[in-house]
C-alpha cells in the first residue's frame, strides 16, 4: 500500500505535469501531424479534435495538481485539509475545472447533454443516494459535472479501485468524501461498513452516488454477474437477471448499507444512453469524434416509498433495474 502510494503522488503526479509541458511546448509539432492525418483518418478532423480534447483534460489534470499541491501546503502540510473550509475549496475546484473541460468537450465533439424526469433540483433541501447504471467510459464523470454544476450538489462518490491510478482523483479522494472499492473484494474488506461511514452525516446538498452493477456493462460482464447468481443459489434472481440485455444484476450490498446509513435521504435512480457502444480502446476509437446524445433519464423516489425488509429491497432495486433496461431498449440509439 504504502508503494503504491508514493507512486501514484510522487511518480505519476510529477510525471503529469511533465507531459502536459512537453505537450505544449511541443504543440506545433503535433498540430501539424494531426492536420497530415485528419484527411487520411476516418471522421471529420478526427485527430485535430481527439488531440486536442486529449490535451485539455490533461492540462486540466496538470493545474489540479498543481493547485492542490499549493492546498496541501496553505493547510499546513496538510494539517487542516479535511476540514469543511478545505472541502468546499476543492469541491469548487473540481466544478470549475470540470466545466471548463466539459464545455470544451462538448464543444470540440459536439457532444448534447440532456435531461429527462424530476432531476436532484426537484426537491431541494433533501440529501439523496443516487444510483446509476455503468456502461461506457466517462459515464461517472458526465453524472458528477451533472449534479455538480447543474443541481448544485457535492457529490460523495464510491469509485472503482482502478480510477486510484488516476493522479488527480486519487488526490482528490484523499481529500473529500469518496472511496476505492474493488469489484470483487478479498476477505477481510469490509466495503459495506466503508460504504456505510461514506453515507453517514449526509446533508441538505449532498448526493452520495454509487453503480450499483460494479463496472461498465459487457455482455461478458452480465454473464459473469448471472453465473455468480446461481453460484449462490439465487436462481429466481438469476432468471431476472437474463432477462435483462442493457444491465448488469445490480449488487445490493453497497445500496442496503448506504441505505441504512442515511434514513433521511430520498434515492435517485440514473440511466443514460449514448455511450454504450464504447466498451474497449478500439470501441473509444471508433466512436470519436463522438457528434453525440447523451440523454440521463432521472427518478426521484421518497424515503416512503422504499420498503423496510432486506429482502424487499432488494427485490425493489432489480424491480428498478428492469424499468432502466426497459428504458435503455427504448431509448437506446
Amino acid at each position: 500500500m504504502a508503494v503504491t502510494w508514493v507512486l501514484r503522488r510522487l511518480v505519476l503526479a510529477p510525471a503529469v505535469v511533465a507531459l502536459v509541458v512537453l505537450l505544449w511546448v511541443t504543440l506545433p509539432v503535433w498540430l501539424l501531424v494531426a492536420a497530415a492525418l485528419s484527411p487520411i483518418v476516418p471522421g471529420r478532423l478526427r485527430p485535430l479534435r481527439i488531440l486536442w480534447v486529449a490535451i485539455v483534460y490533461l492540462t486540466c489534470e496538470a493545474l489540479l495538481l498543481v493547485v492542490m499541491l499549493g492546498l496541501w501546503i496553505s493547510s499546513g502540510f496538510g494539517w487542516r485539509l479535511r476540514t469543511p473550509y478545505f472541502e468546499g475549496i476543492h469541491y469548487d475546484l473540481v466544478q470549475g475545472t470540470m466545466w471548463v473541460f466539459f464545455r470544451e468537450a462538448r464543444r470540440v465533439l459536439r457532444l448534447r447533454i440532456e435531461t429527462e424526469g424530476p432531476a436532484p433540483d426537484a426537491h431541494p433541501g433533501l440529501p439523496i443516494l443516487v444510483l446509476c447504471r455503468h456502461a461506457g467510459p466517462g459515464d461517472s464523470f458526465v453524472l458528477i459535472h451533472t449534479l455538480m454544476a447543474w443541481y448544485d450538489r457535492e457529490p460523495r462518490v464510491v469509485l472503482k479501485d482502478t480510477l486510484a491510478w488516476d493522479p488527480w482523483i486519487a488526490v482528490l479522494a484523499g481529500r473529500i468524501p469518496a472511496r476505492f472499492i474493488a469489484p470483487n473484494p478479498g476477505d477481510g474488506e469490509r466495503l459495506e461498513e466503508q460504504i456505510a461511514s461514506l453515507a453517514t452525516g449526509l446533508d441538505a446538498n449532498d448526493a452520495f452516488v454509487i453503480f450499483p452493477e460494479g463496472g461498465n456493462f459487457t455482455p461478458q460482464r452480465r454473464q459473469r454477474a448471472i453465473d455468480r447468481l446461481r453460484r449462490l443459489g439465487l436462481e429466481r434472481m438469476a432468471e431476472r437477471a437474463e432477462r435483462m440485455t442493457h444491465v448488469l444484476a445490480p449488487r445490493p450490498g453497497g445500496f442496503l448499507a448506504a441505505l441504512d446509513a442515511a434514513p433521511g435521504a430520498d434515492v435517485v435512480l440514473v440511466a443514460h444512453t449514448g455511450l454504450d457502444h464504447m466498451a474497449t480502446v478500439a470501441d473509444v476509437w471508433r466512436e470519436l469524434p463522438m457528434d453525440k446524445r447523451i440523454v440521463m433519464r432521472w427518478w426521484q423516489v421518497p424515503r416512503e416509498e422504499i420498503p423496510d425488509g432486506r429482502e424487499e429491497r432488494i427485490d425493489w432495486l432489480f424491480g428498478w433495474w428492469e424499468r432502466i433496461d426497459d428504458w435503455i431498449a427504448a431509448n437506446r440509439p
